[in-house]
């Protein structure tokens, strides 16, 4: 058992601390080795959500709030480009100086996700066909909305459909169904793809949890000081 913990620890060392994980769980964290790798064991033996193989990091610095990115997202998913249906929000304040002045709202694909937790039909669920991501699968949603109220973020990173009334959100396009390339946590994310500036990142190591620390990152390079901007 000790040797187990060790290894946990060891291994999620770089995205959580010996503290974050007792936090996390309340108690003794055990990882089961081989059998399920992609799980965290809290207590005795009760299973957590497994952790999601993908996730995506923003430099807020670096965008220039063009929604490219929102347009990509509803057309890969929708087969319609509409702000109000994509995954990913640019949220613009007009009143605000840079770099407070524009946000890319991404879903974190959180280790304890709470809008998982709060569905009462399993409509939102870690899908292990498409490495654990969470997913909203719509035949089985029923609109009560409690995802979007259980989002800890602001705005909720959990979107409405107010045409078809079930809920939306990033699923790393995993179910883009208008899209021909591969897709998804193996393949590709629409918004990514699109970003004029890459100020959008995919990556598979999980971000640091506590605040926006680990999703939010500096994706610029030395060229980007000529234009103004801080590269540190």
């Amino acid at each position: 058992m000790g040797n187990q913990l060790k290894k946990v620890i060891e291994k999620d060392k770089p995205e959580f601390s010996r503290r974050d994980f007792l936090k996390f769980a309340g108690t003794v964290v055990v990882g089961i080795s081989g059998i399920l790798p992609n799980f965290l064991l809290i207590g005795e033996g009760i299973a957590a959500i497994p952790v999601s193989q993908g996730y995506l990091l923003v430099d807020n610095k670096k965008c220039q709030g063009c929604m490219t990115c929102m347009l990509a997202c509803s057309l890969v998913h929708e087969g319609k480009e509409s702000i109000s249906l994509s995954r990913i929000q640019i949220i613009q304040n007009p009143f605000e100086r840079f770099p407070f002045d524009l946000t890319i709202a991404q879903c974190r694909q959180c280790v304890r996700p709470a809008c998982v937790e709060a569905c009462p039909t399993g409509a939102l669920h870690a899908r292990a066909k498409y490495g654990n991501v969470r997913i909203v699968e719509r035949e089985k949603c029923i609109g009560c909305q409690s995802c979007l109220e259980a989002c800890p973020y602001k705005p909720s990173r959990v979107m409405w459909d107010f045409a078809q009334k079930y809920a939306l959100k990033c699923d790393l396009c995993a179910e883009a169904r208008f899209w021909n390339e591969k897709h998804g946590p193996e393949g590709k994310q629409a918004c990514v793809e699109v970003c004029p500036v890459m100020a959008i990142k995919f990556t598979k190591v999980i971000p640091v949890q506590k605040g926006d620390t680990g999703y939010k990152v500096n994706l610029r390079e030395g060229s980007w000081k000529k234009l103004g901007y801080p590269i540190d």
